[in-house]
């Protein structure tokens, strides 16, 4: 009877030894898949951060093509060639980011910057209008601050900067860029007052310098402010002022700040050696 009875046994045991081979086989095939997707994920946030812009545009080219439904790599694509300098390409990457399944607010906020750098204003307008009024970040309000701007709302464009720079840990870029907004409206004092502010900031930024520069030439304070500079970027400063003040007819001055340009860079200084030639 013992005999008779072990094989049904060894029959059933045998069919589920084969049954948690299977379980186990496809919880194994969802682990690597897992994994994969977390290591292609890792690979293109590197790519992103680290990589030359013409190997990521390559390397999310590839990948495009090897995984055409993941939204990951045609993001990437977009993002790759907007770094690389190529906005006109990446426009119609964004448009097929923005229609996937799986695409976000931000998506269509980056497509709005791309309309940006190509100078297509009413469809950077037109797509930041079709993002939900209750997603407020930084980069949507700094979008939307420019986009004021290119329609000269003045009032519109001040309250979206300013929203801007409360929503970010590092602010130096948009208050230059309102900064900026305020010196093109002749609005020279309140423009110093925010390069001075995004330098606050960021110590670094030559390009908050320049335009402080520019804004107190245009109050004819020909002076450099108090602040951190080089040697290189002191002889460059002096040459910004120096032709702000020769554009307003100040020619003497231009002219007093050109030679202190020249004395004062640590290499021979072309432009301001050219600059101060045509004078004579």
């Amino acid at each position: 009877m013992r005999k008779v009875w072990l094989a049904p046994v060894c029959l059933v045991g045998l069919v589920a030894l084969t049954g948690c081979d299977q379980g186990m086989h496809a919880q194994t095939a969802r682990a690597i898949d897992s994994v994969g997707a977390i290591d292609q994920e890792n690979m293109a946030e590197m790519m992103l951060a680290v990589a030359d812009p013409r190997e990521a545009v390559q390397y999310f080219t590839t990948a495009s093509q090897a995984n055409p439904d993941r939204v990951l790599f045609r993001r990437g694509l977009a993002r790759s060639l907007m770094r690389a300098g190529r906005a006109d390409e990446a426009v119609p990457i964004w448009r097929e980011v923005v229609a996937h399944p799986e695409a976000v607010p931000d998506d269509r906020i980056e497509l709005a910057e791309a309309y940006i750098r190509i100078n297509d204003w009413p469809q950077a307008e037109a797509t930041l209008n079709m993002v939900p009024p209750t997603y407020e970040t930084y980069n949507r309000y700094r979008l939307e601050a420019m986009v004021a701007d290119s329609r000269q709302q003045w009032d519109r464009a001040d309250s979206f900067y300013e929203i801007a720079s409360g929503l970010t840990a590092n602010p130096a870029g948009v208050l230059n860029n309102w900064g900026y907004s305020k010196l093109t409206r002749g609005d020279n004092r309140g423009a110093e007052q925010l390069f001075a502010e995004a330098l606050r900031h960021d110590p670094s930024l030559f390009t908050a310098k320049n335009n402080l520069v520019l804004a107190r030439a245009a109050q004819r304070r020909y002076e450099l402010p108090l602040i951190e500079m080089t040697q290189t970027e002191r002889a460059e400063l002096l040459h910004t002022m120096a032709l702000a003040a020769i554009r307003q007819g100040d020619v003497q001055t231009g002219r007093a700040l050109l030679e202190d340009a020249i004395a004062t860079h640590p290499q021979h200084f072309e432009s301001a050696a050219n600059a101060l030639a045509a004078l004579r």
